[in-house]
């Protein structure tokens, strides 16, 4: 097991498992509000991304047998686009979809999304399944980590104004 790693952002990473990785970050907001970020297009686009790219595809189909695609564009012009099939939504504490990047041919990756939420704050735990240690560690070996954090911190950013706003409760 890898031991967990905490970067600057607040997003913990561990790896559990020889396939598996889990991200965890907390934010000051309902979960409600944060399943709302993950699965409405309008809210997503503000968010999703490492800082520098932003989604300009986001197809939900937010059923179990539903698809999803995403689109980012970023620096230069670079673009990156990945997607999947939902296989459980239970909102709004849990999620759980495939992902495959373009171009990627070591299979898809099975997301597992969980919300707890308490005293106002909720966490988020995503278990992301390999289908083996070679890909999971190639992943590490990506820029996966500070992308992931730096998408995390614009959500948290999004919650509190949001939140500031009133314009969701």
């Amino acid at each position: 097991m890898i031991p967990p790693r905490k970067n600057t952002e607040g997003l913990s990473v561990m790896a559990p498992s020889d396939t598996e990785l889990v991200l965890s970050r907390t934010f000051a907001a309902s979960r409600q509000l944060v399943f709302d970020a993950f699965t409405q297009p309008e809210l997503l686009r503000r968010w999703h991304g490492a800082r520098g790219w932003h989604l300009v595809v986001c197809e939900i189909d937010l059923r179990p047998g539903g698809a999803w695609r995403f689109v980012s564009r970023g620096p230069a012009g670079a673009e990156l686009g990945h997607g999947g099939v939902y296989r459980e939504v239970e909102a709004p504490a849990r999620l759980v979809q495939t992902e495959v990047y373009d171009g990627w041919d070591a299979g898809p990756a099975l997301v597992t999304t969980v919300l707890d939420e308490g005293d106002g704050w909720t966490t988020m735990t995503t278990t992301v399944r390999y289908s083996s240690r070679e890909v999971r560690d190639s992943v590490l070996r990506t820029p996966m980590e500070r992308g992931a954090g730096e998408a995390y911190d614009r959500l948290a950013e999004m919650l509190s104004e949001t939140i500031l706003k009133g314009r969701l409760r």
